[in-house]
């Protein structure tokens, strides 16, 4: 009698076990896909996915570029995600970047998930060891893409012209206590971050457009002098990436990258000073990009926003803006063709 109550107690263990086992994976599979993060202030992206036997996943918390998190895991009913790097852009006395690297911040991120609704909280360690920053967001679940639309059926509306070469009228600052860089100047758009040697460091500011568009095609050209970097960004959510990138090596983070997210195909680019042309599309979340007559990317899904993204919706209209906070950058002939279907 005292083996087989033995026997009975070891079964229910081993039963009780794997239905924990069971519990905790079916926990974290609810957390598996795409969530858009309401940071404040901001925007931020994560993805939880199966990898061949194991759960991962790839954030963006506020600026910079999605990367791997170093940790995924359950913690009762809480997904627990840690990040310890991070990118961060050293920028010289004018304000533009001169290197990119990775410094030890150490991130937590507490996870709590209802439907496709999630409360969170990123911990973060105090630099000088002295506590820790506590951030409540929210985030919810990306509807899944829609097919890849067929842009030889595109119906547009009539043309508006974003820049008419004489004044900002059709623009205004995105930060309202920053400082504007940027002017209008012989038929060009012109943005000098200029820094003065010996005084304090100068926030300058982003530059939006006063109206907010659904689905699109932008036509502009730019002038990226010798070093220099820019981002324009569709709906205020997608950056696509302006930068002196002739010569280098394919890369997301190249000239006509979606930042972070989708390289170029091939290098399109031209030489620092020259003007460039761009044609973009933006059609039921994913986007094409023309580079001085070369498609580069062709109708590609865009599965989250990029970092210095103002909103974490990707389904609602948003502005046109342009980085002013980098380096010094020239736009002329701004259009943008609203699509009607």
């Amino acid at each position: 009698m005292k083996k087989q109550l033995f026997y009975l107690l070891f079964v229910l263990f081993i039963f009780n076990g794997v239905s924990d086992s069971l519990n905790a994976q079916t926990l974290i599979e609810s957390f598996y896909g795409r969530w858009s993060l309401y940071l404040p202030g901001g925007a931020g992206w994560l993805e939880v996915h199966a990898e061949k036997n194991y759960t991962d996943a790839s954030l963006l918390w506020y600026g910079g570029s999605v990367v791997p998190v170093d940790n995924i895991y359950m913690d009762g009913d809480n997904l627990i995600v840690t990040q310890i790097s991070r990118e961060v852009r050293e920028r010289n006395n004018d304000g533009d970047p001169v290197r990119t690297h990775v410094m030890t911040d150490m991130y937590t991120f507490e996870l709590k998930g209802e439907g496709s609704e999630l409360n969170g909280v990123a911990i973060s360690v105090k630099r000088d060891g002295s506590g820790v920053n506590r951030t409540k967001f929210t985030g919810k679940k990306i509807p899944e893409l829609p097919p890849v639309p067929d842009l030889t059926k595109i119906i547009y509306d009539k043309p508006v012209e974003l820049f008419n070469g004489k004044n900002l009228s059709a623009w205004e600052l995105l930060e309202k206590d920053r400082v504007n860089g940027f002017e209008a100047a012989n038929g060009i758009l012109v943005n000098n971050p200029v820094q003065k040697e010996g005084e304090p460091h100068i926030n300058y500011g982003n530059l939006r457009t006063k109206k907010e568009f659904e689905d699109f095609n932008l036509k502009l050209q730019v002038n990226v002098p010798s070093g220099s970097n820019s981002g324009i960004y569709l709906r205020g959510i997608y950056e696509i990436q302006v930068s002196d990138s002739y010569g280098q090596p394919l890369d997301p983070h190249n000239m006509g990258a979606v930042y972070s997210r989708i390289a170029p195909s091939v290098a399109a680019e031209k030489p620092a000073g020259e003007w460039q042309d761009f044609d973009i599309t933006l059609y039921k979340r994913h986007v094409t990009v023309i580079l001085n007559g070369v498609k580069i990317i062709d109708n590609q899904p865009l599965l989250g926003v990029t970092g210095g993204a103002i909103s974490a919706d990707e389904l609602s209209p948003g502005p046109i803006y342009l980085q002013g906070d980098h380096g010094t950058i020239m736009y002329r002939d701004i259009v943008l063709t609203p699509i009607i279907e």
